[in-house]
């Protein structure tokens, strides 16, 4: 979770999804995800990944090797004990949620921010509309349902009634930086919870992030 609570992000990773996998009870480790980046960028692209942690570990240790074994690198970064109560996320029945094209999506968020800081998302059964009003003037962007096309280009909207929220583009934009990830983003939304924003991590699991709609100083 951020600082400022307003956002949050979840990623999931099942253990099918690994060539080996092995927990033998249930361990939380605290990384610092600036020194974690720097390690992870030691390794190739198609490189075999280990990590180990023993248990009430000081350290993870990281191996990388090469598909002929001619290189094998290891590395150990020390853990952190994070001082902070484990975050529950509930689950949450929406009522509505909009898959669409992961790219678009950025696309749509990047464009918008040029008019203002916040954007409104609204969904009906006609489709998908962001809009915002700043300074310069207003935007609306509409997509509308397309479930004719090939999948990974299709708009789908599921609703049980018509929802609109709204959000901080600066976190929308932020969290289209997983677009790379998935084809399509599922945009989860119910009145006064907060937005998901869902990326697939291929069949294994996948990569959530949550955003507090702002709320008018009227109500």
């Amino acid at each position: 979770m951020d600082s400022s609570h307003v956002s949050l992000v979840a990623m999931q990773l099942k253990a099918e999804g690994f060539d080996h996998y092995r927990c033998d009870r249930e361990m939380s480790i605290g990384m610092n995800m600036a020194s974690l980046s720097k390690i992870l960028k030691c390794a190739n692209n198609d490189d075999i990944i280990t990590l180990k942690a023993e248990d009430d570990a000081e350290v993870v240790t990281f191996m990388f090797e090469s598909p002929n074994q001619e290189k094998i690198s290891d590395f150990e970064m020390k853990l952190m004990v994070i001082d902070s109560e484990h975050l529950g996320i509930p689950e949450t029945e929406y009522n509505g949620e909009v898959t669409m094209p992961s790219g678009e999506f950025q696309k749509v968020c990047r464009d918008l921010t040029t008019f203002g800081d916040t954007a409104t998302i609204s969904a009906s059964k006609e489709g998908v509309k962001f809009s915002v009003t700043g300074d310069m003037g207003t935007g609306n962007v509409s997509v509308r349902q397309n479930a004719a096309v090939e999948k990974e280009q299709q708009t789908l909207i599921e609703l049980q009634e018509p929802v609109s929220l709204t959000f901080a583009l600066r976190y929308l934009n932020f969290f289209t930086k997983a677009t790379p990830m998935s084809e399509q983003v599922t945009l989860s939304l119910s009145k006064e919870v907060p937005l998901a924003v869902e990326y697939a991590v291929g069949d294994m699991g996948h990569l959530r992030y949550y955003l507090a709609p702002k709320v008018d100083e009227d109500e």
